[in-house]
């Protein structure tokens, strides 16, 4: 069993004793640290807060628990049920609520759930937030409702409609050329709720024909729910079976975004944000942000476009923060998360999806047309485990003045440039690891990159 309580949120897998596997405790714990921490920094009398969840098989168990235990606490409740995690984001703002709980464990396999925490703009809570939450928990520093001040319960089901009408109505967004091409579209949805957001918002969006690919939100997901593309072998398949014009694929809580071309080919997730970006700002000048272990085409995109690129740390709540600094005007991270400000500061593959389409229909290419327009790059992921005796921040350390004399950031770990090339270094917080991601214009030279600095680690041990 794994449980997991970091800044962001909880999660873990269903099941075992309490502070081991997630169980009702833990969760009924977290939540009122949370309720809580809502309540004391409202200004309001009567505290709201809007939940939604994926279609995980525990999200009707964890869903009851959380409700119960908000009521407990005298806060009212939007529940969307079936949702997605931009939808509550959305919600958030609009039901004047002052916070929001999704229950979903993004791409991680069946058998996990979590809490995700929005404060009461829809965005994720800061570091500082979550470490107050955690104390909370940690030290049981909640007091429940007396019987007349419970919280009420209110269903809402009109959110996946409002959601749609957001998307067709940004700006940015052309039903009219898209409806134009009379493209043939196939999705995978991995049985969750994109099953029920996508079909209905991409014949809106004018596409002539949807191919359903596990869209039933029963929770059985068919493969492994991260869109990778050692995962889309089937949805590929499909797609050159039956001359399909673009295939389109989600996580279960539809906040990642991966595309596969006509012929079969990935477009890949880290070139998401690069053709949301490039389409932008050809209409919107102004910054881009992704975070250190993104890949350099977003930056190559933006600088010919004359526009600034900025890296922030790993993690969404970083990007945003980086985005609102430097007021860009799109942004996110490789792993298929557009953020859009226009529309909201959250990851969102509904508002990806229409950007994109529109790109698409506007560029008059075919998906890999599109995607060769862009530079090549390949990312390397590797590790080095250590023992716990050994110091990580030295080594980081070392790396940093080894290579003083190239581009080093040290943001969030080191991030090492060669040119066009990169290594970013960041230790775990959990265990004795450093992760190494590079970056280069081929697999093997990215590999290379990664290994030579493997080496220069294991000299310093």
């Amino acid at each position: 069993m794994a449980l997991i309580k970091s800044i962001s949120g909880i999660r873990g897998t269903i099941g075992g004793v309490p502070n081991d596997g997630l169980t009702p405790l833990d969760i009924v714990k977290f939540t009122s640290a949370f309720g809580e921490w809502i309540k004391r920094n409202s200004t309001n009398e009567k505290v709201k807060i809007v939940i939604g969840r994926d279609a995980r098989i525990s999200g009707e168990m964890v869903r009851n628990l959380v409700v119960g235990t908000l009521q407990g606490l005298g806060i009212d409740i939007v529940d969307l049920d079936f949702s997605t995690t931009p939808t509550v984001e959305i919600a958030v703002p609009m039901e004047n609520a002052d916070g929001g709980i999704i229950l979903t464990a993004s791409h991680n396999p069946k058998q996990w759930n979590a809490l995700k925490l929005l404060n009461g703009k829809g965005e994720f809570i800061t570091a500082e937030n979550g470490a107050e939450v955690l104390r909370m928990a940690e030290n049981d520093d909640y007091s429940y409702a007396e019987v007349d001040d419970l919280g009420s319960y209110e269903r809402n089901d009109t959110y996946l409609q409002k959601h749609i009408d957001h998307v067709l109505g940004l700006e940015l967004v052309d039903v009219e050329a898209i409806k134009a091409k009379k493209y043939k579209v196939a999705i995978d949805c991995v049985n969750s709720t994109g099953g029920l957001f996508l079909p209905p918002l991409l014949k809106q969006l004018g596409v002539a024909e949807v191919i359903e690919l596990y869209c039933e939100p029963n929770g059985q997901f068919p493969h492994n729910p991260e869109p990778l593309p050692e995962n889309l072998t089937e949805i590929a398949k499909v797609i050159k079976r039956n001359k399909v014009d673009l295939g389109i694929v989600v996580d279960p809580d539809v906040d990642r975004l991966a595309m596969v071309c006509e012929d079969g080919s990935m477009f890949g997730e880290e070139y998401t944000l690069v053709a949301c970006a490039d389409y932008v700002l050809k209409h919107t000048p102004g910054n881009t942000v992704s975070n250190m272990s993104s890949t350099r085409a977003l930056r190559d995109v933006t600088e010919s476009a004359n526009q600034t690129y900025t890296a922030s740390a790993v993690g969404e709540v970083n990007v945003v923060n980086m985005m609102k600094d430097t007021n860009a005007v799109i942004g996110g991270e490789g792993n298929g998360g557009v953020i859009y400000p226009a529309s909201h500061y959250g990851r969102d593959a509904l508002v990806g999806i229409g950007l994109f389409l529109t790109h698409l229909a506007k560029s008059n290419m075919t998906c890999s047309e599109l995607r060769a327009s862009y530079p090549n790059y390949i990312i390397s992921k590797n590790k080095i485990e250590l023992t716990p005796e050994i110091d990580v921040d030295a080594i980081l350390a070392s790396m940093q003045e080894k290579y003083k004399n190239q581009p080093v950031n040290t943001v969030d770990g080191v991030k090492i440039e060669f040119d066009k090339e990169w290594v970013h270094l960041r230790k775990s917080n959990a265990e004795p690891i450093i992760r190494i991601y590079s970056e280069s214009e081929s697999e093997d030279k990215a590999n290379e990159l990664a290994n030579m600095i493997i080496d220069d680690i294991k000299k310093v041990i």
